[in-house]
């Protein structure tokens, strides 16, 4: 399924990228953060799996568990950010 992925603050930083469109099997955050992470690099880095990173699905604050849909957007940021 195709999601689309923002990112910000230091993540947006570390990755070089504001924003991407990612292809993948997950079905629950957790399990796209995981796919993301073993990219390695960067990737591997910011969303390793104790790192700590807010997550929204369509704009909308939710954990791990929270289920993913064909063409949602998923922002992940860091747990405090600036104005």
């Amino acid at each position: 399924m195709k999601i689309r992925l923002r990112y910000f603050a230091s993540l947006r930083e570390a990755l070089e990228t504001g924003s991407e469109v990612f292809e993948c099997d997950a079905t629950t955050i957790g399990q796209l953060r995981d796919a993301l992470a073993a990219r390695g690099g960067a990737y591997g880095q910011v969303l390793a799996p104790g790192r700590s990173v807010r997550t929204a699905l369509n704009q909308t604050l939710v954990d791990d568990a929270a289920l993913l849909t064909e063409d949602c957007e998923v922002a992940f940021f860091p747990p405090v950010t600036g104005g």
